[in-house]
């Protein structure tokens, strides 16, 4: 069989399987998503975890404080592993599953019987996020892991992916997993282009952490990645079948 015989078979299985093929969305699960305006997001809601990076302060701690050049501000340091951290005047704390606020009342105790403070907050703790992701995968230009800031909704996390010239923006599915194998995970349908274009908001929702974007590709974008995997290594393997011959 010849290559353009490969091709056209080719062609045919891929046209029955994509067109047969279908999404298992379910229109009602956007309920399971809140909209922007109905979640309000502190910084006090987050949970520390491994491998984030906390930055502690406080104007009575020296190693707390800020240095002299005020190139540096208090002590950072990446939760370890075992979900700890060190200071030095105390010794090692465990902020995994705490808290900022939590972690700052914590150290501030531990240095209550080192400093006299005075305040209600003493020492204050920081956050950058390391440790907590939300997913985009499929036709975009910056696919993979991407980090959780709590404020992401559909509309920013795709406008940031940028869909690629194979995307199917009429289908993105957005899939909320879930962690009991008894319960269905979340998933349903997005419009990006109707959202851009028209301004339909009705399913820019927040995302959570764990939350997968699919960004499908078109039917015939579909084909033709197919294509390229299947008859790709064939063309190669010509070609070098006819260097080879040559040689």
């Amino acid at each position: 069989m010849n290559l353009v015989a490969v091709f056209r078979c080719t062609l045919l299985v891929l046209f029955t399987i994509v067109l047969s093929g279908c999404f298992s969305a379910n229109p009602e699960d956007v309920k399971a998503f809140l909209r922007p305006d109905q979640a309000q997001i502190t910084g006090d809601d987050y949970i520390l975890q491994p491998p984030d990076v906390v930055t502690i302060l406080s104007s009575r701690v020296p190693e707390l404080a800020r240095s002299g050049s005020m190139s540096t501000v208090g002590m950072t340091q990446v939760i370890r592993p075992d979900g700890m951290i060190t200071l030095e005047s105390v010794g090692e704390i465990m902020v995994a599953g705490k808290t900022p606020r939590q972690v700052a009342e914590i150290i501030a105790q531990k240095l209550s019987e080192l400093y006299k403070f005075t305040g209600d907050y003493p020492v204050d703790v920081r956050v950058t996020n390391q440790s907590k992701y939300y997913y985009i995968l499929g036709q975009v230009q910056r696919p993979g892991a991407q980090i959780f800031t709590g404020r992401e909704t559909t509309l920013s996390a795709i406008a940031k992916a940028n869909p690629n010239v194979r995307a199917w923006e009429e289908a993105i599915q957005v899939i909320r997993p879930s962690l009991d194998l008894n319960e269905r995970p979340k998933i349903f349908e997005l419009d990006f282009k109707k959202m851009i274009e028209h301004g339909d908001m009705s399913k820019n929702v927040l995302l959570q952490e764990g939350d997968i974007i699919y960004v499908p590709p078109t039917i015939l974008g579909s084909i033709g990645l197919t294509v390229e995997e299947i008859v790709g290594p064939l063309f190669q393997s010509a070609t070098a079948a006819r260097t080879l011959g040559v040689e």
